[in-house]
């Protein structure tokens, strides 16, 4: 087995394993269409996406210790070449970052409070706990630094 084989296989177990307390936290019981009451999950699909958002009862989010940070800007100087002028560049916690069975980059974003949405990022190289963007949403954006592996097996499913 490859090593990036192990990683994607690892961290395909973890989030099976961390969307335990997901699955524990969806029940809907006496909810109505549309609502979300108690420790209620709900999906909801994003149009012309293979996506849904997540949108999480305040009890839910407190049981899965939701925590954010912003993506932000910051000055990075160049390397290589005797550097050159420094580049703002997006710059996002490295525990905001999620990777898919494929490798690919994402992030939870918080469009609104208690509701998140996976969107893809792009990587440009990592720097201890900060991750610089080549792309991804914009600077500001709020995302989601602990629960996202949870939110991630509430999006696919996993353990139910």
């Amino acid at each position: 087995m490859q090593h990036g084989s192990r990683w994607r296989a690892a961290a395909l177990l973890l989030v099976a394993a961390l969307s335990v307390g997901v699955a524990a936290c969806s029940g809907t019981e006496g909810a109505g269409e549309g609502e979300v009451s108690g420790d209620a999950v709900r999906l909801e699909p994003v149009e012309g996406t293979e996506l849904s958002k997540v949108i999480l009862s305040q009890r839910a989010a407190e049981r899965l210790g939701i925590q954010t940070d912003h993506i932000r800007l910051s000055e990075i100087a160049r390397a290589g070449n005797g550097g050159g002028p420094a580049t703002t560049r997006k710059v996002v916690s490295h525990a905001a970052v999620l990777y898919d069975e494929n490798g690919d980059t994402w992030t939870f974003t918080s469009p609104e409070p208690l509701t998140f949405l996976r969107q893809q990022i792009d990587i440009d190289y990592i720097d201890g706990a900060s991750v610089v963007l080549l792309d991804g949403p914009p600077a500001g954006t709020t995302v989601v630094t602990v629960g996202a592996a949870e939110l991630l097996g509430a999006e696919l499913g996993v353990g139910e």
